[in-house]
């Protein structure tokens, strides 16, 4: 590795494995680390636990980097969004405002595996598998490797999730607080099938959410304290059915487990309190860490993605180091400040619903009430449940729409 890369890659991950196909793509040489290669293949009728709500913004993203054809997904047309503790309610519909869905529901080795088979078919990404960052030192930048290689580029990315290395190796504190929920995921199949439609009802504990996947399957995420959460992992298959199909309010008949396999993990709100140094740049949960409720974590991590690589591509063009501080800092620019207000956001709502205040119960129920019944704002969020209303790299622009 005495060649020195353009960008190193640490994390191969959903944003991580995205980010070296955009960079390869654009021309760059890339470096790609992972401590596992992912599966490729799996049993025809075993389902990953862990899902991700796909906006249309990461769609084009995904679809540009010849990944989206390679997937099994699930699109969904309307959501429906109610308090276990109210009247409140409000419903989404894609034909509100002309579309064909709201979004997709996609496993994330899915994701993970089609990016991964792209990334075959690119000679400029070199892929170092099974490799733990041993140092950074300042001199490059400069990567040790476990087995003593050195590793160069202009510049490192950590892409390598909530514990990333290389934000801990760089020096780049964290501010973080667990929240005191644990979630529950699992994939269920509903009695009077998913009808294309993701739903959440929000119980004093944490929010249940039912989000449809393919052969009319539904994975859920139950947010709720850790002892309940545990309790749900232990519990035999047919109490867990019958818990969560009461807490389900039986939207969609009885729900029962596909397999026994459960999971519970816990969540937490985490945010670096910078995304570059010199050098380094973070990205996806290396940078952020949100609360799953409106699964936006992902979408967030491809955003990353896609405003770095547009500002790499400008300071390439401009004959700027790669590496550069003043040049990662328009990257941070350009997206702390949107990470920051989905985090709080999502921080809100959590808090907001999780709550047993007899004043906050009758706000809440107030408000989803009220914005059922505002078409306008009920398009607004459904648009923001696309990807759509803010400024998108140019990665995620579906050229085909003027209006995107």
């Amino acid at each position: 590795m005495n060649e020195p890369f353009d960008i190193a890659v640490i994390g191969g991950g959903m944003v991580g494995a995205a980010l070296a196909l955009g960079a390869a793509r654009a021309g760059f040489r890339v470096a790609l680390l992972e401590r596992a290669e992912p599966a490729l293949d799996w049993p025809a009728d075993s389902h990953d636990l862990r899902v991700s709500a796909l906006t249309r913004a990461s769609e084009t993203m995904l679809r540009k980097l010849g990944a989206w054809e390679g997937m099994r997904v699930c699109a969904y047309e309307r959501m429906r969004v109610w308090d276990a503790r109210g009247f409140g309610e409000i419903a989404f519909d894609a034909a509100d405002i002309g579309e064909p869905n709201l979004g997709h529901i996609v496993e994330n080795r899915e994701i993970v595996a089609a990016l991964w088979r792209a990334i075959t078919q690119r000679p400029e990404i070199e892929v170092v598998i099974g490799q733990e960052v041993a140092a950074l030192e300042e001199d490059g930048p400069t990567l040790r490797l476990g087995d003593g290689r050195v590793l160069r580029a202009q510049l490192l990315v950590g892409a390598d999730g909530a514990r990333s290395r290389l934000r801990e190796l760089a020096g780049i504190g964290l501010s973080a607080r667990d929240y005191d929920q644990h979630a529950v995921v699992a994939t269920v199949r509903p009695e009077a099938g998913n009808r294309a439609t993701a739903w959440q009802r929000f119980l004093p504990a944490g929010p249940l959410a039912l989000l449809p996947l393919r052969d009319d399957l539904f994975s859920i995420v139950w947010s709720t304290t850790p002892a309940e959460a545990a309790a749900l992992v232990e519990a035999a298959p047919e109490d867990f059915a019958r818990r969560l199909t009461l807490a389900s309010e039986r939207c969609c008949g009885e729900l029962a487990l596909v397999d026994p396999q459960r999971a519970a993990f816990p969540l937490r709100l985490q945010r670096a309190t910078t995304y570059v140094r010199p050098g380094v740049a973070l990205v996806g949960d290396a940078a952020h860490v949100i609360h799953p409720l409106a699964g936006q974590g992902v979408n967030l991590g491809l955003l990353d993605a896609g405003a770095l690589l547009d500002v790499l591509g400008d300071a390439r063009s401009r004959g700027e180091p790669l590496g550069a501080l003043g040049v990662l800092r328009r990257y941070e620019r350009a997206r702390k400040g949107h990470n920051l207000a989905v985090q709080m956001t999502m921080d809100a709502f959590k808090h907001l619903f999780s709550n047993r205040n007899p004043a906050l119960y009758l706000v809440r129920n107030l408000g989803l009430g009220l914005a059922d019944r505002i078409p306008p704002l009920r398009r607004q969020f459904e648009r923001i449940a696309l990807g759509q209303g803010i400024e998108l790299p140019s990665l995620a622009r579906d050229e085909s729409d003027s209006c995107r």
